[in-house]
């Protein structure tokens, strides 16, 4: 694209360019990283992950290019304050409320409203999420997501507030929906509206499928895309990509979350536009960061999706069987295992990572949805028993 990309990681600074990008190391959770950034002169700012969009923000607004606000960011990541600006602005919010981890269950299950979800307020992609049906479940989710939130590695080194409070809130009922947008001048483009069409009723809610275009009838989708709009209002998003996540049901629809972010993995490779010549998401993403008119972008259809392979047990990872039948399912356009031998498989709600992806393209969503689920019943993956180190 003829664009010079300067690469901000939160790799270890003591290293030497270890992955030769030349990126510049930063600590996403440390405001003393934007000196390295706000003298740089840029064009644009892109950030692809929750804690990144929020240190990009606020250099954004040192460097003077275009990016969501730094509030809207922070608020993106912290699931009680997005909570309360989306009740402010009179979307459907479900009973709510946050609680310490030193405070521990007792307490806070008095409190709840059951059937009810616990969840971390800084994590992702239902990393953490339980439901709970009553006091004892309740006790045990708390704990199970304490465990998660005091040891976990990735998490330890982490200073963010969100990792002290656990949030509960009533479970919604309903069919769960993925929106994908940009943001300019605080408008919203939708990009694509996904349907997830597997039940997320718990107790754990792992994403797999997503399917475009939704097969929900026109005023649904109307609905969706207008509370998705409001949300980004809400929190005050201006500039940039975002993913938003909803539940659908008799009562309304209602916001799960809105990242200041696209979506996540390698999921993007699901969505292609037309602009002039055909363009994958990362190229409308960057264009419009630079300042181009991205308006008249067209997904290209008539349909696609992605599978985000769940992890079935917690593990070593070995090998994966079938991968060329899976490939030759009619509808499937790639097939790619991201785990690696010998890597350890951590499952949700603890895990934050899936064994791979599968990709199609069809006439039909349901047709794509059939590619998907024949393209996986062909996979079979050889998952170790992990033995556990005891020290002393």
């Amino acid at each position: 694209m003829g664009i010079d990309l300067v690469l901000a990681t939160d790799r270890c600074k003591s290293l030497d360019d270890p992955w030769g990008d030349h990126a510049i190391p930063v600590k996403f959770d440390r405001t003393e990283t934007l000196e390295k950034l706000a003298g740089m002169a840029v064009d644009g700012i892109v950030a692809v992950g929750d804690r990144p969009a929020v240190l990009a923000a606020e250099a954004a607004a040192r460097m003077g290019v275009p990016f969501h606000a730094a509030a809207g960011a922070r608020a993106c990541h912290d699931k009680f304050l997005a909570r309360q600006l989306y009740q402010a602005a009179g979307l459907p919010v479900p009973a709510f409320f946050r609680v310490r981890l030193a405070e521990g269950p007792a307490a806070a299950a008095k409190r709840a409203v059951f059937p009810c979800v616990l969840k971390p307020l800084g994590l992702s992609a239902s990393r953490g999420v339980i439901r709970a049906n009553d006091e004892s479940e309740f006790a045990a989710a708390f704990q199970r997501i304490r465990t998660l939130l005091q040891k976990a590695p990735d998490l330890r080194v982490q200073r963010d507030e969100e990792h002290r409070w656990i949030q509960v809130e009533r479970y919604i009922e309903g069919r769960e929906f993925a929106l994908e947008g940009i943001v300019t001048r605080g408008r919203l483009q939708v990009l694509a509206l996904f349907d997830k069409p597997d039940p997320l009723d718990g107790p754990f809610f792992e994403e797999t499928l997503y399917v475009t275009p939704s097969r929900e009838d026109a005023a649904t989708r109307q609905a969706i895309v207008d509370a998705a709009g409001r949300a980004v209002r809400a929190l005050g998003l201006g500039h940039g990509p975002v993913h938003a996540e909803m539940r659908v049901n008799s009562e309304g629809v209602w916001i799960l979350e809105t990242a200041a972010r696209p979506i996540g993995g390698l999921c993007a490779r699901a969505l292609r536009f037309r602009l002039g010549a055909e363009v994958p998401l990362e190229e409308l993403i960057l264009r419009h960061a630079l300042g181009e008119d991205v308006s008249e972008a067209e997904l290209c259809g008539p349909a696609s999706g992605v599978m985000m392979i769940p992890i079935p047990k917690g593990g070593v990872y070995e090998s994966a069987e079938g991968e060329d039948r899976a490939a030759a399912v009619p509808g499937i356009e790639e097939v790619i295992i991201t785990a690696k031998p010998g890597q350890r498989l951590i499952p949700l709600p603890e895990g934050s990572s899936y064994l791979g992806f599968l990709f199609a393209r069809g006439q039909s969503a349901a047709a794509v949805e059939e590619s998907l689920r024949g393209a996986h019943a062909e996979l079979h993956f050889r998952i170790a028993t992990a033995l556990e180190t005891i020290t002393g």
